[in-house]
């Protein structure tokens, strides 16, 4: 099977301080990965000094307007969010463990004892491997946790968790429609089989596992999980998409002969509105889908749907931050969320794609990342987060104008793909 990134080194690899597509603004800020790397290691050792005494089986999620350490949950398949804070803390020891040669090298917590602190958080999630499939979400905790722990130690308990977890999450895929059920218990609320765009992020997992059963020799399954990835993605493909590139939350289909139905939100503003961590999804996911497919298809669709989103923001944004919904009333709150999700897929996407788009698909990045690690995102001293400013489910009043965790994750896998990028 054909996989692994393909890097183009190209002058699109040189960092640019000025962004020719915004006429607001002639030059983007100066960003220094250096300093966000570290201020996030500093947040991150703040962060478990308030967690103390620990409980490895609490995950954090959200820090409210006013709150200053992180409201935690209980680590399940239930919590979509679990496997976030264990991937943060595995990237943070990762990024440290670069620098014990250097001479910022000036680590807040010794490397051992973070090394220890993830590897808890991770194993506490353990019982993924034997759980069957709750939701979709398998993707998320896993890719996040077990798979970040597996590449920085070798561990083969992650190894094995993740691929029983790939299988479980392949249980939930139907056939006749083409996709991977997202919401078992919400089908009856939707007439029919509902997908929705944050599965694209899942398709990892299932792409991952089907390369070490490769590995493994087990030709069956490897092709099984490549694939009910491919299909997934294909026929998301074909019915999630509005005609100029932006996305439905919620794709319904007919259960008993697949036909796709209606295209509907959830967390959007409306359904014919741009939900920016949607759009943010789709970015993400179709990059991640050409990595492990090399299908041309794929990376044009990656494209299409990432061009809709910076038009729109330039549209409607003050910054490179964009509100949580692009067709929210004026006044809306931002979702930085959003913008961390589509900075680290756009720091990908631009070494596949030709100089000129690769260039300009790199000073957005930077430039979001840039906007990001100013004073009004970062949370600096008002928490232990790293950012401020993401909006989780806008219609059910939660998570408004919040830091939440999985905007500190992506913020984080963005500065760390930014800085090996500019190592090469």
């Amino acid at each position: 099977m054909k996989k692994n990134i393909l890097f183009l080194l190209t002058l699109t690899m040189l960092v640019f301080s000025s962004c020719s597509q915004r006429t607001q603004k002639s030059k983007s800020p100066s960003f220094d990965v250096d300093s966000a790397l570290t201020y996030c290691h500093q947040q991150v050792t703040k962060a478990l000094e308030a967690l103390q005494p620990y409980d490895f089986t609490m995950m954090p999620r959200n820090i409210l307007a006013g709150e200053q350490t992180w409201n935690c949950r209980k680590a399940s398949t239930q919590e979509w969010c679990s496997g976030f804070w264990p991937g943060i803390l595995w990237m943070d020891y990762e990024s440290e463990k670069g620098k014990v040669n250097s001479e910022k090298f000036a680590a807040a917590i010794p490397l051992d004892s973070l090394r220890k602190i993830a590897e808890a958080y991770t194993d506490s999630l353990s019982f993924i491997a034997s759980q069957p499939a709750f939701d979709h979400d398998l993707g998320f905790i896993t890719i996040n946790s077990c798979l970040k722990g597996y590449e920085a130690t070798g561990n083969d308990e992650y190894k094995r968790i993740a691929l029983a977890a790939a299988d479980t999450l392949a249980t939930l895929f139907n056939p006749t429609v083409g996709t991977i059920l997202s919401w078992p218990r919400h089908v009856k609320d939707y007439g029919g089989h509902n997908t929705i765009m944050d599965n694209m992020m899942n398709l990892e997992l299932l792409f991952w596992a089907a390369g070490e059963n490769e590995k493994m020799r087990n030709v069956e399954n490897e092709k099984r999980l490549y694939n009910i990835a491919t299909r997934h993605a294909e026929t998301t493909m074909k019915n999630h998409f509005r005609e100029d590139g932006s996305c439905y939350h919620v794709a319904v289909y007919d259960t008993l002969d697949g036909h796709f139905i209606k295209g509907v939100t959830h967390q959007g503003y409306a359904d014919s509105s741009m939900w920016s961590r949607g759009q943010s999804w789709a970015i993400y996911g179709y990059t991640m889908v050409y990595r492990f497919t090399h299908d041309q298809r794929f990376l044009g669709h990656a494209q299409k749907v990432t061009d809709i989103y910076l038009k729109r923001l330039k549209e409607t944004s003050d910054d490179w931050v964009p509100l949580w919904d692009m067709d929210a009333p004026a006044g809306a709150p931002k979702d930085a969320s959003a913008a961390c999700v589509v900075a680290s897929a756009l720091l990908e996407l631009c070494q596949y794609v030709d100089a000129e788009k690769g260039q300009t698909y790199r000073e957005a990045a930077i430039a979001m990342l840039a906007d990001l690690s100013t004073d009004r995102y970062q949370s600096r001293d008002r928490n232990v987060a790293f950012l401020m400013h993401s909006t989780g489910h806008h219609p059910a009043g939660s998570e408004i104008d919040a830091s939440i965790i999985y905007a500190d994750y992506y913020y984080l896998e963005a500065l760390i793909k930014l800085k090996s990028n500019l190592l090469r």
